[in-house]
Formats: C-alpha cells, sequence, structure tokens
C-alpha cells in the first residue's frame, strides 16, 4: 500500500498470495519450530481485505482444519471502502486492527497514498457498523512519529473521534528506516500521548516491536536484493 513510514510498502506491489501459500507459512513455522502456532495476524506485507476471498478462506481452514481458535486470529487493514461492511457479513470472531496512524484526513494522507481514496470519517463510520454488526471491538494501530503524530492535540483529537463505539489504541512507536527522516519518540512522549488518551477515557496499549537492534521490527522488513 505504499505506506510511507514503512519499508516494505516501499517494495511494490507484485501480487496476492493464494491460500495454499497462506496456509503453508503457518504449516512451515510450526514444522521449523515444532511448537504449535496458537496466534496469527494477516498484515505487513500485503493488504488482506484486497485478497478478501482467499483470506476469508484462510481463516476457515486455520480455524476448522488446523484448530486455531478464531478469536486468535487479528486481520489488519490500512481500510478499503466497503470492505470492513463486506467483512462484517460474515459475523466472524477475529479481531479486525485498522492502521490509522494519524487522526484526521490531511495527516493520514501524507503517510497513506491510499487515504486520499477514503476519507478518514467514512473508514471510522464503517468501523462502527463493523462493531454493531459484530459485537467485536475494532482495534486502532497508531504508528507515534517524533514531531509528526504525536503531539497532545494529536492524542486528543484522536480520543474525539474515536468515541461512540468498543475500541482500542496501539500505539506503536516508529521504528526508523532509511528512507525517509521520520524520528522515533521518546518514551515520555509516548507515555504523555498515551495518558492524554487515558483522560478521555480511550482505551491503549503500547506495543514495542521485536527486532529493533538488527533492522527487522514492524515497518522494517524488506526484500534484499542479493545481486547487489
Amino acid at each position: 500500500m505504499a505506506c510511507d513510514f514503512c519499508a516494505t510498502g516501499k517494495g511494490g506491489y507484485k501480487r496476492n498470495l493464494e491460500l495454499h501459500e497462506i496456509i503453508d507459512q503457518v504449516l512451515t513455522v510450526q514444522e521449523d519450530f515444532q511448537k504449535r502456532v496458537s496466534n496469527i495476524v494477516f498484515m505487513g506485507m500485503g493488504e488482506p481485505l484486497l485478497n478478501i476471498d482467499n483470506v476469508l478462506r484462510a481463516i476457515y481452514c486455520l480455524n476448522q482444519d488446523i484448530g486455531i481458535g478464531q478469536r486468535n486470529l487479528t486481520l489488519s487493514t490500512v481500510g478499503i471502502p466497503g470492505r470492513i461492511y463486506q467483512l462484517s457479513q460474515y459475523l466472524l470472531q477475529v479481531t479486525l486492527a485498522v492502521s490509522l496512524h494519524a487522526p484526521n484526513q490531511t495527516l493520514r494522507e501524507k503517510l497513506i497514498p491510499s487515504a486520499r481514496r477514503y476519507q478518514i470519517d467514512d473508514l471510522l463510520n464503517e468501523c462502527r457498523e463493523y462493531v454493531k454488526t459484530t459485537g467485536r471491538r475494532v482495534s486502532f494501530e497508531y504508528i507515534l512519529i517524533s514531531g509528526f503524530n504525536d503531539f497532545p492535540e494529536h492524542a486528543a483529537e484522536l480520543a474525539k473521534c474515536l468515541r461512540g463505539f468498543q475500541n482500542h489504541v496501539n500505539l506503536i512507536p516508529y521504528n526508523p528506516i532509511s528512507e525517509v527522516n521520520y524520528q522515533r519518540p521518546s518514551n515520555n512522549q509516548i507515555q504523555a500521548f498515551g495518558q492524554i488518551l487515558k483522560k478521555y477515557n480511550t482505551n491503549y496499549s503500547i506495543r514495542y516491536s521485536r527486532g529493533l537492534e538488527t533492522d527487522a521490527a514492524c515497518g522494517q522488513l524488506r526484500v534484499i536484493n542479493r545481486n547487489n
């Protein structure tokens, strides 16, 4: 989806994964680590709701054939018009995680090119309908970038636009990549942002990514060209 802060997104689109390729990733991890996979997130190098047929088939396969509970599955999306509503009609028990990353349209468009085609108010309205239909809360991913979307007024604006329906905010400190000059916020900035959300009764947690010391954390994964 070419998100500006994400190394993976700068790799460009190739194709969608087929059902067997999605399932094979899980089976391969189980075989390599000799340990049962208990939790799965559909996210990262692809946009699940642009491959919704195969993703839905994979959810049913993982649940019914491999025995992973739907409540242990998370589907992450940047938001595709109409697709959250479509997903809600299946009444799944999976967790829906929406990559929001900004409290308003102007900031969001700077980070997420596809946001130009999907107004944030429309996205949030679709999330509200999702909660009404499924009875499941929506999680919102929010990358904190120092001096960009981490000001106190952004926290207050975020809390206000998420009022009125069940949700939870995952604050994710930005993991630096070489292509852009965004900076990771300090722990004090992160905590201050969270305290403002708390003041407005917005549930949140802070998610620290593993792999930062080796440039392998969330948003840093990329395909390496072995020919260079």
